[in-house]
């Protein structure tokens, strides 16, 4: 714990159900915010778990109920719509500070309380929100950490969808897709990194982007957004690397068509 970027590696090589969510989410956010009092946050976690522990609901929609008393309405957890796309309300160890922050960091103290009252519950890959869906029994609840674990139907989803997406947009197959821990972390860091592209904060983008790769080192995308971005700045030894592993990862295709004519132009203007 005393080098996070070596702990992202370490958990680069975990298969997924061995991920401590919050733990690795906290290693994210020292990288960050160096200065702040991670372990205060750390001990702030532990105590939620221990509570959550303590929880006893039999069915989904009680689980979603009780984690929703939990950190919603006992700890004050809440969206920051006012200031959204502050980077404070990715960063893990500022959302506990300050008790609010983005859908998919908010998400990550929830499936963090899950997994310590040991229900399964998993990150849903909603179209520009992230959602959190309770199984059990054969049935299902989904909720909206953002709105204080507002409990969401197929009318609900319908007019969600249709906001981020404009009013022709349906539900279909594909939009409740559900998300492992890893892909939940990515999901928070690429928050982070769109964030500073935004900016003009290109280099704090690449950084970003190469922890993301530490995190997931098999994801071939990251390999080639990531060799995009260094194209686009002009570090042509960077995006080469990054372009070769993505090849060495997807080696056939469209996709890997496109990254080899992009090296060739790379190559042509070192040459």
């Amino acid at each position: 714990m005393s080098d996070p970027r070596a702990a992202l590696e370490a958990t680069g090589t975990l298969p997924d159900v061995e991920i401590d969510i919050a733990a690795v989410a906290l290693q994210l956010a020292r990288i960050d915010a160096p200065e702040a009092d991670w372990l205060a946050a750390a001990a702030h976690l532990s105590e939620i778990a221990r509570q959550a522990a303590a929880l006893a609901a039999a069915t989904p929609i009680l689980r979603a109920e009780s984690l929703t008393g939990l950190i919603a309405l006992r700890h004050g957890y809440r969206g920051d719509a006012d200031t959204y796309d502050d980077l404070a309300n990715a960063n893990l160890i500022r959302v506990t500070e300050r008790r609010k922050g983005l859908p998919v960091a908010l998400g990550i103290v929830w499936l963090h309380a899950a997994r310590a009252a040991g229900w399964a519950v998993h990150g849903v890959d909603f179209p520009g929100h992230f959602l959190l869906a309770f199984e059990g029994k054969g049935q299902q609840a989904v909720i909206d950490v953002f709105g204080g674990g507002a409990p969401l139907d197929s009318r609900d989803l319908r007019g969600l969808i249709k906001r981020v997406e404009g009013e022709d947009a349906e539900l279909r197959p594909g939009v409740m897709q559900p998300m492992n821990a890893r892909h939940v972390l990515l999901r928070l860091q690429n928050n982070i990194k769109l964030r500073r592209l935004r900016a003009g904060d290109t280099q704090g983008a690449l950084d970003c982007a190469e922890d993301m790769l530490r995190l997931a080192p098999d994801t071939a995308p990251l390999w080639r957004e990531t060799a995009q971005i260094y194209h686009r700045t002009g570090q042509a030894s960077a995006a080469l690397r990054c372009y070769e592993r993505f090849l060495t990862l997807t080696p056939k295709g469209e996709s890997a068509a496109r990254v080899r004519d992009a090296m060739a132009q790379l190559r042509s203007r070192l040459n």
